[in-house]
This record gives structure tokens, sequence and C-alpha cells, in this order.
């Protein structure tokens, strides 16, 4: 039972408790998640089950799709609308054509200092513990990628960006170019690299037959191999085969047996699934 779910994550849950209801439904421990997405909010959530869990550093997973709802006139020390409100002011005057005029600002690679409410770590410690204890450090401002930014309402934005990127950030960053406080009020994942929203499982979906396969997931030229080969490869050891350079998915009978490299005239295993 290996391979990958895209899930659409309701709110009021954590990624922890989808993962942990994906066990439960499969009746297996071995599974992780490609992201995580906070309880507040919904969308895509790719899940790796069995020996998948060993294919999250290769398979697809960027660009990431968000929609976005700035609360303008309002900024939370969380940066969205769970934290306690630190700052107010009237928005009444903010029109979409002054909004859409600073975004082009946070298009391409732009420098993002990471909320205190996040994952990372300081001294040992996740930010977001520290958060809890009311303590706040200096955070290093991160290089991230913003491939498009549209405006579809007047407070609602379309994020396509590459990874490590805080849509909440972002949000507050906006508000912040136009003189405002803000948060990010809403979150919708649309999209992580080739999982779609609209392809989404429900949680009460969940099967073995909705697995996508390892190799599927991957999108790796193939790598056809016998029975001799497949075995070959199982010990680590290289095999002969067609040149074509670079790397392969080596399949035998459908299950994907091996991530494989073109070396030195042979096929050398990197990564081997049993």
């Amino acid at each position: 039972m290996d391979g990958f779910l895209n899930i659409h994550k309701p709110a009021g849950m954590t990624s922890h408790d989808v993962v942990a209801r994906v066990r439960r439904s499969l009746k297996i421990k071995r599974v992780g998640h490609a992201g995580t997405l906070d309880p507040d909010a919904t969308g895509v959530l790719v899940v790796a089950v069995g020996q998948a869990t060993r294919l999250l550093p290769h398979v697809p997973l960027e660009p990431k799709v968000y929609l976005a709802t700035i609360g303008f006139g309002t900024a939370t020390d969380t940066e969205d609308a769970s934290g306690q409100v630190t700052t107010e002011a009237d928005a009444s005057g903010l029109t979409p054509e002054a909004l859409r005029a600073v975004l082009p600002r946070f298009v391409g690679e732009i420098q993002q200092v990471p909320p205190m409410v996040s994952a990372l770590h300081h001294n040992g410690q996740r930010l977001y513990d520290l958060a809890r204890q009311g303590i706040t450090v200096e955070r290093e401002a991160r290089t991230i990628t913003i491939h498009a930014l549209d405006l579809i309402t007047p407070t609602v934005i379309r994020v396509t960006c590459g990874g490590g990127t805080y849509i909440r950030t972002l949000c507050k960053d906006i508000g912040e170019a136009l003189g405002l406080p803000a948060h990010m009020a809403t979150l919708v994942r649309e999209a992580v690299g080739p999982y779609k929203l609209a392809e989404a499982i429900h949680l009460d979906e969940i099967t073995e037959e909705k697995l996508l396969p390892m190799h599927e997931a991957l999108g790796w030229p193939t790598l056809r191999v016998s029975d001799h080969e497949a075995a070959e490869l199982k010990l680590g050891r290289t095999i002969e085969g067609p040149t074509s350079g670079g790397e392969c998915a080596a399949l035998h009978q459908e299950c994907l047996v091996a991530l494989v490299r073109w070396e030195n005239g042979h096929w050398q295993p990197f990564k081997v699934f049993s």
C-alpha cells in the first residue's frame, strides 16, 4: 500500500490530524504529508502513504497556489484571524486600484521575514512554541519566490509561489505597503504542483484505490526491468540497459523498484524500494 493521496483538508483540523485519519482509514502507520496547512486553512494536502514517504524529496510539489482573503484595517499577533488584535485602523478608503498598484512589488524573488507563529527553529525551539510563551525573537529575512499575484476581488488575492512562502506574512506586508494594518482572514490552497483542489478527495473518501502510484506521482522517465534486474537493483547492484543518461524510475511489473541514475556505463540504484 504505497502511493499518494490528494486530500481536501477541511477547516478545524491540523495537517497531523489528517495524517492520523489516513492511518486509521488505511490501517497503516507509515504516513506523512508534504507541506503543512494551518488548522483554519482548507484545500490541497498531499499525503504520502507507505514507502511513498521516501519519495517526498523527489516528487514535484511546486508551484503552490493559494486563494487568500486579506483583512485590511486589523493586524493580529499571529498575522491571521486566529490571533489577538494588535492594531486597528480605518481601511474604508482603500480602493482596488491602490491595492493593484502595490502588488507588483511582491512578485519575483523577494525578502520575507517568517512569522513567529511558524515551525522554524530558534536555538532548538519551534518559533510557535516561543510565541505561545509570549516570547518574540529576531528572525532573518529569507528569499522567497512569488511567480504571480492576482487581485480577484477587492480583498481576495491568488498567489502562485514557491515553497517556504508564508501567505499570512504576505498579507501583512501588502497592508504595510498601503499604510494599513492587515492580516490573513482566510486561506485556501488550490494547488500543490500537479495536485489540484478540483481533484482532491474528502476524508470520508480515503481508500487504497485512491492512491496515486509512486512512479506516476514522481513523473520521471521509466526504465522497465526484468525479474533478474529487479533482484539486482534491490541488492544495490548496477544493471545494464538502454542508455538515456540522467535519472529514471526502474519499474518491475508496474511497481517501483528503485530510483536509478546512469553512471560509468551502468544504471546505478540510489534509492531502493522493497
